[in-house]
């Protein structure tokens, strides 16, 4: 009898392994999900009888992804502390919160407010999976175990667009945060169900470093986003940029003071991980800035439907999800720094390529440019992340898992802000000047709003506008990518 239980639990808990994967992987794929979705949602927004502005359309997208970015490193560190399964249920929960709040938000305020409740819930929710799951597999699977997780970033970002233009298919942006909010509770009974308790770690939490890292981030997204329509020189543009600095310097201050910082800044002293982390960010950059405009080109520019827009970002996906298993192939064969070069050509000459489209252009040609942008992006995620673990000691692996994720969303964000103020800022230069002058309007629906009979004027401002931010963004990735390759050759050469 010992026997026969013995040889029935083996299965047994493979199947239990599996299940906590695949939860542990759906958990990746909302919070992922959800950054990528949102955007699709652009257009209905600035529609909708919120009447946000310009800036408050890019705050609507950024204020999760900042959120996200900047508490991701503390929300591990809650996990170790207070119990990673524990804090792992809080922060679905948040999730489900925000995402409520959101979908009820009668006002853009209290729309932020909730974008900024799920950043936070889902900053306890990401790290937490990852911590869970390799307390529970056996050593020789945690590598697979790893690899399938880091894939699910990918994938969460195909679900976002394709599940997110399914949702919004329904008429309405509220339904997109209505619709997470049954699938954060359903994760949330799976999660206390089958996933295992693991021991706490007194690491120490570092609460103000935290605060200060997004009231820094916030403040320089702050500058960037109002400037458009507040004006380079205005007060709160130059408070923003001021409070930036401010707030990074009190940052830099207290972690290098902390007996046991989150994220030391000291670490950056390491050149190798320095280009990582650029690189990293750039990459999410240029991803995510694509992201903002696709969405608003194909539904305003090409008349597609939202779900067909959703379906339109495919092309740059498929690379990635196909691809990924083979860069280290290349890398082991061409060098880190050939790849990681490539790949910065791929993606910013992608995104070079997509500006020259117009309404004419026809489909598939910018599904090309689209598939250039996803092979960049696929050389570039797997070299980059080995580049930032390897450049810290395993004792740091945490750290570095917590560096990728805090590069990702940052750059992320970054992104977003800065097309979305190149956008807005050509679309009303571009406009006919008697609209300029009649009803000064920042955004395609209010303009559409004021002079409906002359929508073929606004969607060529708009257009021609698309086609300056993606310029900027292409060039800056590229100018990015030719820092990282030449400090990660100089940092070669240092060893």
């Amino acid at each position: 009898m010992p026997l026969r239980l013995r040889i029935r639990d083996v299965p047994e808990a493979a199947t239990n392994r599996r299940g906590l994967l695949a939860v542990m992987c759906g958990c990746v794929v909302l919070m992922v999900g959800m950054v990528a979705a949102i955007n699709l949602a652009v257009p209905m927004l600035a529609a909708s009888d919120l009447h946000p502005s310009a800036s408050a359309l890019i705050w609507i997208v950024d204020t999760y992804v900042v959120f996200f970015a900047c508490l991701v490193i503390p929300g591990g560190a809650a996990g170790d502390r207070f119990g990673r399964k524990g804090v792992l249920l809080a922060g679905l929960a948040l999730f489900a919160l925000g995402a409520l709040l959101s979908a009820l938000a009668p006002s853009v305020p209290l729309l932020l407010a909730g974008r900024a409740i799920t950043g936070i819930g889902a900053a306890a929710v990401l790290p937490n999976t990852l911590a869970v799951l390799l307390h529970a597999v056996p050593a020789e699977r945690k590598g697979v175990t790893i690899a399938t997780w880091a894939s699910m970033t990918g994938i969460g970002g195909v679900v976002g667009n394709v599940g997110g233009g399914a949702v919004l298919a329904g008429g309405s942006w509220r339904w997109l945060f209505a619709a997470a909010v049954p699938v954060s509770l359903t994760l949330v009974v799976l999660v206390a169900r089958i996933a295992p308790v693991s021991p706490r770690h007194d690491r120490p939490l570092s609460p103000l470093g935290a605060v200060l890292l997004v009231g820094a981030s916030v403040a320089l997204l702050l500058g960037i986003v109002e400037g458009p329509e507040a004006g380079w020189g205005s007060p709160i543009v130059l408070a923003g940029f001021a409070g930036a600095v401010v707030l990074f310097a009190l940052w830099t201050f207290v972690e290098l003071k902390a007996e046991h910082p989150l994220l030391d800044p000291r670490l950056f002293r390491v050149p190798a991980l320095r280009s990582a982390c650029l690189g990293m960010t750039a990459i999410f950059f240029g991803m995510f800035a694509l992201f903002y405009v696709n969405a608003s080109f194909l539904q305003y520019g090409r008349g597609f439907d939202v779900l067909r827009t959703g379906l339109g970002i495919i092309p740059l996906t498929v690379p990635v999800v196909l691809g990924a298993r083979h860069v280290g192939k290349l890398v082991q064969r061409y060098g880190v720094d050939a790849v990681i070069a490539i790949a910065f050509v791929f993606c910013g000459g992608g995104l070079v390529g997509l500006s020259t489209s117009d309404t004419s252009t026809l489909y598939p040609v910018y599904a090309a440019w689209l598939a250039v942008t996803g092979i960049g992006v696929t050389l570039a995620l797997p070299t980059l992340s080995a580049a930032i673990s390897g450049s810290l000691p395993p004792s740091q692996a945490g750290v570095g898992a917590g560096l990728q994720a805090t590069t990702r969303e940052f750059g992320s964000a970054l992104g977003v802000a800065v097309i979305g103020t190149v956008l807005t800022g050509r679309f009303v230069t571009a406009l006919p000047s008697d609209i300029r002058a009649d009803h000064d309007p920042h955004t395609v629906a209010q303009a559409l709003s004021a002079v409906p009979g002359r929508s073929p004027e606004v969607i060529s401002a708009f257009v021609t506008a698309a086609s300056t931010a993606l310029r900027v963004i292409g060039v800056s990735v590229l100018v990015l990518g030719a820092l990282v390759v030449l400090q990660s050759r100089l940092s070669r050469e240092t060893k």
